[in-house]
């Protein structure tokens, strides 16, 4: 159970800004940081402790900020770093601490950096990248882009390749030079010493490569090979980060959270086990391919929930009492989850509170992204013209050539395009967001879903998340609590019990749009003396037999543990 020390992230509820989207203060129709300091009285009433940040670095925006192209200096549609100085100091005042993002497997191919790398190879810059030889006039090897295409661009002035995980605008890191880590090391420095509350470090577990950099293998209908195997969690990634812990974490009371797409529950054991000095908690992505068909993530597919909860049944058994797990169903990457694993029409209210509750009943350090707490859904836009995502627009372009459909194109982009999550802010029935244009056209229900409306209705999605954040803040059970898993194998209901020595909570979510009876002797409860703790209906339909699950409802009942 609790300990003296136990760390502040725990009890903690993050929300994630995406800068460009969340307020815009000067009406250029792009959200900035003075418009983050205007509503943080709106996080603060929500409840949550931690602000996470994207990127508001200085950058080409090329990939919307992760391109940065000075780590020191804030990007002029952002404002200034007086402004962030500000931004801090305000939300310290709230009771808010600030985590950035901290982008270090990549910069911009405008970075000082970079432009003095392949000004000569012959440069002291020359070894902070990954430059190669050419093979024939091929690139070194057959690795394909996470953003389409090949991961390798030749530079004609000296003759050779760089390799670009992301953007060919991104040129990777080369981590195997000390001087580069100690550079990262001295900015992760400055900004601890700004007063931010920690990092979320994008793709981390990307920053070692195998040596050699072989081949990947290429699979059915793809051009390129699957680089992944020698990238991820590299053979020198635990010595990077306990030596980044060592130099620079361990001096600062934190909360660090890796993204790391290709990340089993066994590397992540290692990877958030506090006894390893790495990081606090990882970011996993196995979630989020439950709905991708089976060679790529725009081949979309309903959710098999039987799926999901064994996914999330192997995460929270593996890290408990271990590590940490991060929660979340939405960030600046994925679509709205309303819209993904709920129903964002008829039930969209009621399936958008069953989600919430759901995962936050869970152990680990839930994350809300930017209108998540209203129920914000994803977004059809016209035409491929009115997207602004590099990653969509790549895609949408190499499909194109290979003569698929646009019809079948834009129903992958519908589904799990990254500007589903990038539309506006919706403040108010009109938008809200700014006085001029939109950078990125804003969601039309706006006019039904906004912020205005919400905070006007007790029974709204929102005051469901501020009820959420303010229970972990008081229940152990849900920071402590072991997890077991019910029903594995129903298809609509999703049943788990938390448990402590004392009590046991039983969570139930029905993730269908039909009613489906449960027993209370197959969940080894009395019902009938559950304490209902939260619940997304007013009323619950329950007998001594058992309890009536509606469509999309989710209902947490207390009991007295039964030893």
């Amino acid at each position: 159970m609790k300990t003296n020390k136990e760390p502040w992230w725990k009890r903690s509820v993050v929300y994630q800004i995406y800068p460009r989207s969340f307020m815009d203060s000067n009406g250029d129709g792009i959200g900035d940081i003075q418009g983050i300091i205007s509503k943080l009285d709106y996080i603060q009433k929500l409840g949550v402790n931690v602000i996470w940040l994207s990127p508001v670095f200085d950058s080409p925006n090329d990939d919307n900020g992760y391109d940065i192209r000075n780590y020191r200096t804030i990007l002029d549609e952002f404002g200034t770093m007086e402004d962030l100085d500000q931004l801090i100091r305000e939300a310290e005042a709230r009771d808010l601490r600030i985590v950035m993002d901290l982008v270090v497997n990549h910069t911009s191919d405008e970075h000082k950096w970079f432009v003095e790398s392949k000004s000569s190879k012959d440069s002291k810059y020359r070894d902070y990248y990954i430059w190669r030889e050419g093979k024939d006039n091929l690139p070194p090897n057959n690795w394909g882009s996470v953003f389409s295409g090949s991961a390798w661009e030749k530079d004609d002035a000296t003759d050779s390749y760089y390799l670009h995980l992301f953007s060919k605008k991104q040129p990777d890191l080369n981590w195997e030079n000390e001087i580069l880590r100690n550079d990262i090391y001295e900015m992760m420095t400055y900004w601890l010493d700004k007063g931010i509350g920690g990092f979320r470090m994008d793709v981390i577990n990307f920053i070692s490569k195998v040596e050699g950099l072989p081949d990947g293998k290429v699979g059915q209908g793809q051009l390129y090979g699957d680089g992944s195997p020698y990238f991820m969690n590299g053979p020198k990634i635990h010595t990077y980060l306990k030596e980044m812990n060592e130099r620079v974490l361990q001096n600062y009371d934190v909360l660090t959270v890796g993204e790391m797409p290709g990340a089993s529950p066994k590397d992540a054991q290692l990877y958030t086990n506090p006894a390893n000095k790495e990081v606090n908690m990882v970011f996993t992505f196995e979630h989020m391919d439950l709905d991708s068909g089976p060679f790529e993530k725009w081949d979309a597919k309903p959710l098999d929930l039987v799926a999901l909860k064994h996914n999330l049944e192997k995460w929270q058994h593996a890290l408990h009492g271990v590590g940490w797990n991060s929660l979340y169903w939405n960030n600046h990457d994925q679509p709205r989850v309303v819209s993904r694993f709920g129903n964002d029409q008829e039930y969209r209210v009621t399936s958008a509170k069953m989600l919430a509750i759901c995962l936050h009943m869970l152990q680990g350090t839930p994350y809300i992204y930017q209108g998540e707490e209203l129920g914000m859904t994803s977004v059809r836009f016209d035409s491929i013209e009115d997207y602004k995502d590099i990653e969509t627009i790549n895609m949408y372009n190499s499909k194109i050539e290979q003569g698929i459909p646009e019809d079948t194109i834009m129903r992958g982009i519908y589904a799990k395009g990254r500007d589903n999550a990038r539309t506006p802010m919706q403040w108010t029935s009109d938008g809200g967001f700014t006085t001029g244009t939109p950078w990125i056209q804003m969601n039309p229900n706006t006019t039904e879903i906004n912020v205005e409306q919400a905070l006007n209705d007790s029974s709204s999605i929102f005051y469901t998340y501020q009820k959420l954040i303010e229970m972990r803040k008081q229940h152990d059970i849900i920071t402590y609590g072991s997890f077991h898993l019910l029903f594995p194998n129903d298809p609509k209901l999703f049943v788990y019990k938390r448990q402590t020595e004392k009590e046991e909570w039983l969570v139930i979510s029905n993730f269908s749009n039909s009613t489906e009876k449960l027993q209370w002797t197959s969940c080894e409860v009395d019902g009938l003396s559950g304490k209902v703790i939260i619940a997304n209906y007013d009323s619950l339909e329950i007998d001594e037999q058992g309890i009536s699950v509606r469509p999309y409802e989710a209902v947490v009942l207390a009991f007295e543990r039964r030893l």
